[in-house]
Order: C-alpha cells, then structure tokens, then sequence
C-alpha cells in the first residue's frame, strides 16, 4: 500500500512540473471565519474548500457522500443517499464535529446522530468549508475535532431551475431552484424530494427538503435571512439497536430560521445573529407496530450572537459574545435542558514583512448544568514563498455529553447522568504548497482526549449498551494530499490519511464505537472534459477500519452541461463490493443514477 502511494505522488510530481497550461484559479477562495475572513492561502490551519464546480463533478448525490470524498473526513453511513450518517474527524467520534449552514449552528441538541438533517440539496450548495482540528476557541462546543461549514447563496436576477433524475431500486429525485431580485435585494427558494424502494428489506425512504434564502445589501454591509425544514421517512433495517433488529423505522425533521447581519465601518467589522433550529425523532422499533416501542424527540436550540473585528497598528483583534438555549421535550429522555454562555477572543499580527502570521486565542464558555471551560489555542505560519508555507497549531477543547448519553434508556441502552465531559489537547504542524495548478499538503496530528467518553458492554455477549468515560484516547496521524490541474481538460487529487488510535482495551467492557475508526484512507479522483461539453469524474477509495477490514469503492459520474441544460449518468460502488460503514449494516452495491436540469432564464 506504502509503495502505490508513494508511486502516486512521484508521478503526480512528474505531471507537475511538466505542466504548462493555464488551469482555473484556486488561490483567491476565501474562508468564512467567525471573526475574519481569511484568504484560504493565507490560513494556518487544514482547511478543505469544495466548490460550486467539485460539487457538480462529483460522482456524489448527497452532501454525506461528498464529504467522504475529503482526505480525514470518515463519513459512516447507514443507507444511501443522505438518509443517515454520523460525521467523524481523523478518529473522532459523530458528537466532536461541529456542523454550520451558513454559519448557523446545526448540531442537533439529542444525538449527533441527526447532525446531518439538513434541509438543503447538494445541487444547491455553493461551496463547503471544512476545517480539520479543534476550532473550540472560535466556535464553542463539538468543534472539538473539525467543522464543516455548508454555504448557499442568492443571486441577482431571475431565473427558475428544474431537475429530475431516476435510478435502480425504484429511486426518483424532484428538483426546484428560483432566483428572483436585483443588486439590492435578492431571494432564493429551493424544494426538492427524494425517495427510493431500498436496496435491501426495509430500507425504502423518502426525503423533502424546502429553503428558502434572502439578501439585503445596506451600506457597507448585509442582512440577510434563511428559513429551512427538512423531512426524512425510512426503513432503519439494522440501524440501532443491533443488526438483528430489521423492522426498525425513523422519522425525523429538520427546521431552521435565523436573520444574520454584517456592516463594515471603517476598520471596524460587525456581524450577528438570531436562530431556531428545531429537531424532532420519531422512532419505532417494530414498523408494523407503532404501539410495541415508540421514542418521540423534539429539541430546540435558540440562540443570538455578536461578533466584531477591528483592525489597528498591531493586528486584528476579534472579540465576540453567544448566547444560547438548549431544550429537550422527549418520551424517553425527559425534559432536559442547558444555558450555554460564550465570550471569544482572538487576535492576529505578522511579524518579519509579514511572512510570519500569528494567531493567539481562547473562548471561556459557561453551562448551566456542568460549570465553566476555557478553550486556548495558538495557530502560527510562515511563509518561505508566495506559494510556499509551513503552519502549526495547538488547542485544547472539551465536549459536554449530549442529552442521549446522559438519560437515553431503552432494551439495548442506557445513558449515565454521572458522565463527565471529554477533553482533549490537539496539535498538528504541516506543509503547504498552492499556485493556480497544484495544491500540495502534507501534515502531522496527534490529539490526546481525558474522559473519552463511548457505549460500552460489560462482555460480548451482554444486551444493553451502556454510556460510559472509558478512558484515555491517543490519537496520531499523518495526511497527504495532491490536487493537481495537468491542463483544461485533465485534473486529479490524491490524498491519504493514517491514524494510530492507541486505546487500552478494558477487560471489564467492550467498546462499540471507538475501535470502528479508520486506519488507512485513500481517496482519489481523476477529472476529463472531452468533446467541449462532457466531464467525466471518477472516484476511487480505499478504506480500512481497525476492527471492521478494509474495502475499495470506484464511483463515476459522466456530465454533459450545456448553456442552460444538462444530463448525467451516475454509478455508485461500480466494482459491487460488499461492505459496512456504521454498525454492521449492510451498505448497497452498485446502483445507476440518471438525471438532468434545465434553467429558465426569465427577462
């Protein structure tokens, strides 16, 4: 495996330095941070930017999926196409990532299990940011081993967007996207639906998602409004409880409204926000009968907050303040709830013609229920070259448990109200190359988790799963990654990640989620345009979990997009391969998309 990848790089290396050809600019993208905006060159951490035209490549048909395809992002699965998916970062588990659609908070306030209940298509997203390593410092709580940030955006005049697409297994997909306004005030509205008869018994689902966006521009600045809400419907075959239990079913709902500002005066930047986001679960154990075992959820999350930058002689300093409320109406958990107090500052200088970039931080945050945490954290750089940079950073971050851990019981779980949050001091130093044609990363991480905490049996054979600290996590790694455009008509990306979990295994408990981390990760893609209007995109991955075996999956996606117009063919795991991502559940073998769009352009 050493020597494939090796061999890879080497000829990636070849291809670069014989490349001559004018390719499409990656160097001006500009990453949304809480309090500044930085030019991805610029930024000294890890940080993945897929834009409008990776997405619409991308052999991907949900935001998941697409995801998967981002070197240290473990995406684990129950279903296809968006139905379910816990979101993990280089060995972390689904609750440590912190997951924002436009900069609003998404973590749902039950289970990071419903994190992904995102009331947007892929077909709609602008871009998405994701920031690998701890971010507590800027975003609080669960941006404890990365973030994912998923933008939108309106545009000025009017246009509506249809699309439609078909595949195996009796899967159907409804698309609509209308853009009305002008400079000054621009809207967006989005509603799509999905369904499927399942690949296997009992795994048939149905999604409906409808966004609606708004912007108004204001001297120097913008308001701008999001309101969202998204359902899903699907046979949980295996999901939960254990893979024996095939009649499982879920409901679950998504919605989000928030108004957000932003003016600049002077050397003076000011941003806010409002927000609700309500999450609510409905789920049966046995589908035929509702009556048997039935949980109902309904959590909310309200929430405002205050952010602002000033530039001066010696940097840019950002302070900000969040405040925010999480309550929990639950036939299973009770009616739990927590006031979360944050205050964030962070301040940024050079130094040596600025080639040397500084970034000192820390966020203090109060809850209600556990007491107080600080979150310090340090990111440097330096620049060799215009192109040319090596970057470092440390930070230490907790985890409050969620409301299942802490009260969730059923026949097969029980929660523990004596957990104690999770900590962890995360570091990672790096490399980085970038110009108009090539990307070039390679980096170093460890991150040392206290009080992890995890599900756990007290032997193999023992029914319920228990909640439990169980210990501490060391977490090493090293990643790679290679984005290359050779000309117009030809680009590809490799990049792998290795992570050594190292876990003292108790005799007194089996673990259920911490030994399913990835070991190995390959991810590959290879882009060709031909014929002036056709892009074909091939994805391969090599995945090898530590106590779940390896497996490869090649994904292809041929387009043909012209003026307003364009058709697609879409193959999933072509090579048929039997696999599990999550739980044991089976994942489907290959399955063919068709589908196209077409915008109308309205004078």
């Amino acid at each position: 495996m050493i020597k494939k990848i090796g061999s890879v790089f080497f000829l990636g290396s070849l291809l670069w330095v014989n490349a001559q050809e004018k390719t499409t600019d990656i160097e001006n993208i500009e990453f949304q941070g809480k309090f500044i905006s930085t030019p991805y060159k610029s930024a000294n951490q890890n940080i993945t930017v897929l834009t409008k035209e990776d997405i619409a490549h991308s052999p991907a048909r949900s935001i998941d999926e697409i995801l998967q395809q981002i070197p240290g992002m473990d995406i684990r699965r129950r279903g296809a196409n968006g139905v379910q998916s816990d979101i993990g970062f280089r060995g972390s588990s689904f609750e440590q990532v912190l997951l924002l659609l436009n900069g609003i908070r998404m973590n749902d306030s039950q289970t990071g299990h419903n994190n992904m209940n995102v009331p947007v298509d892929l077909d709609d997203v602008e871009k998405i940011e994701v920031i690998k390593g701890p971010a507590a410092r800027r975003f609080g709580q669960n941006a404890y081993a990365g973030v994912i940030n998923i933008i939108t955006k309106t545009s000025p005049g009017k246009k509506v967007k249809i699309s439609a697409d078909g595949g195996d297994y009796s899967t159907y997909g409804l698309g609509f996207n209308a853009q009305i306004g002008n400079e000054k005030f621009s809207n967006s509205l989005q509603a799509n639906s999905a369904g499927s008869q399942g690949y296997m018994y009992n795994t048939d689902y149905e999604i409906r998602n409808v966004f609606y966006q708004g912007k108004l521009n204001i001297k120097n600045g913008d308001l701008r409004l999001q309101a969202g809400f998204s359902e899903k419907k699907f046979g949980a075959n295996g999901f939960y409880a254990s893979k024996s239990a095939t009649e499982q079913y879920e409901e679950t709902q998504a919605s989000i409204v928030s108004v957000a500002h932003q003016q600049t005066f002077g050397k003076l930047k000011f941003n806010s926000n409002v927000y609700w986001r309500r999450g609510q679960d409905m789920y049966l154990y046995t589908r035929q009968n509702p009556k048997g075992y039935r949980n109902m959820h309904i959590g909310n999350n309200v929430g405002g907050e205050m952010n602002s930058s000033y530039q001066w002689g010696l940097g840019t300093t950002g302070i900000g303040v969040e405040l925010r409320k999480e309550f929990l109406v639950s036939s299973n958990l009770g009616n739990p709830n927590r006031f979360v107090s944050q205050v964030f500052f962070e301040h940024h200088f050079s130094l040596l013609d600025k080639k040397l970039n500084i970034s000192p931080g820390i966020s203090w945050a109060n809850y209600s229920k556990e007491g107080n945490f600080f979150y310090p954290g340090l990111d440097v750089g330096y620049n060799f070259t215009p192109n040319s940079k090596i970057y470092g950073n440390i930070a230490k971050v907790h985890r409050i448990p969620t409301f299942t851990e802490l009260y969730y019981v059923s026949p097969t779980e029980k929660g523990n109200p004596a957990l104690q949050p999770e900590n962890a001091i995360s570091s990672e130093v790096g490399y980085q190359y970038q110009n108009k044609h090539v990307l070039a990363k390679i980096s170093g991480f460890l991150r040392n988790s206290s009080n992890s905490i995890d599900w756990v049996k007290k032997n193999a054979n023992d029914k319920v799963w228990l909640a439990e600290n169980v210990g501490d996590i060391k977490i090493r790694g090293i990643e790679a990654e290679l984005s290359h455009r050779i000309t117009d008509w030809l680009k590809y990306m490799v990049g792998y990640t290795y992570i050594d979990s190292q876990y003292q295994q108790s005799d007194e408990f089996v673990s259920r989620y911490i030994l399913d981390n990835l070991k190995h990760q390959l991810v590959s893609k290879l882009e060709t345009r031909f014929l002036k209007n056709f892009t074909n995109e091939l994805v391969y991955r090599y995945s090898e979990r530590m106590n779940l075996g390896s497996y490869n999956l090649l994904d292809e996606k041929l387009s043909f997009a012209k003026k307003d117009y364009s058709v697609y063919v879409l193959v999933n795991n072509i090579t048929n391969t039997q696999y599990t991502e999550a739980f044991g559940v089976e994942m489907p073998q290959r399955w063919f998309h068709i589908g196209f769009s077409y915008t109308i352009n309205i004078k």
